[in-house]
């Protein structure tokens, strides 16, 4: 593997999902580009693998629109800033979903426990510069108010983005630990916001926090989807 994705998330991967989180993580960093031809042959002398986990990766990835299957392999299809805009509107349809459903909810004593215990480690991400802690991190903490309500097929829906959703989150924290460390501060807050929403059950404070994360998702990016000398330097893991 080349490394892109953190290999320790992927000690129990089949290997034919390792190959996809790499080639995914080259997918949505443009080191693959948009019309690239994949050959299962070169794939599998690349990663020093048999066919076989080459065609799963291949599968999985044309499940998610990132690549178009032929014959012998895949060709690139890449992924536009539209479509990056239109996982996070789906996000927060979902994620508004779930929260008008926790404000109706009598206690949430044990979901705002585990919140503020993941936030905390997102505060020791931050102290020592892990930019892929912090990233994985802010993701259980979404996942977790998502999975609270117990609605099955919505889990299912969110489970469906969070593959490319995940990289897509690990570029930019990368990003922003190297070139702007400061806003971390400013996401710390964000989600403090969130976490107050659910304790006083108010639904203005739910909209602001909705507002300011999800505006700040899409727009605090410092130009990284649009500038291939950013995302080069995204796909390195941060030191």
């Amino acid at each position: 593997m080349k490394g892109l994705y953190p290999e320790k998330r992927l000690a129990k991967s089949s290997i034919g999902q390792q190959v996809a989180a790499d080639l995914r993580m080259r997918i949505l960093s443009k080191d693959l580009k948009n019309g690239t031809v994949l050959s299962e042959n070169r794939l599998s002398e690349e990663y020093n693998v048999s066919r076989s986990p080459i065609r799963e990766a291949l599968r999985i990835l044309e499940r998610e629109d990132l690549v178009q299957l032929n014959r012998m392999g895949a060709k690139v299809a890449g992924i536009t800033e539209k479509d990056i805009d239109e996982i996070y509107d789906v996000r927060l349809m979902m994620e508004s979903f779930v929260f008008k459903n926790l404000l109706k909810r009598e206690n949430n004593d044990s979901l705002l426990r585990e919140l503020n215990k993941i936030l905390e480690m997102m505060k020791v991400a931050i102290k020592y510069k892990d930019a892929d802690e912090f990233s994985f991190r802010d993701i259980e903490f979404h996942e977790t108010i998502i999975r609270s309500i117990q609605h099955r097929y919505l889990f299912i829906l969110w489970s469906n983005i969070k593959p490319v959703m995940e990289c897509l989150i690990l570029l930019d924290m990368r990003h922003r630990m190297k070139n702007n460390d400061a806003d971390f501060d400013r996401i710390i807050q964000n989600h403090q916001l969130l976490i107050r929403s659910i304790e006083e059950k108010d639904m203005q404070l739910v909209e602001e926090a909705f507002y300011k994360n999800f505006r700040d998702v899409k727009k605090k990016s410092d130009g990284l989807w649009t500038t291939p000398e950013f995302l080069q330097k995204a796909n390195e893991p941060y030191e």
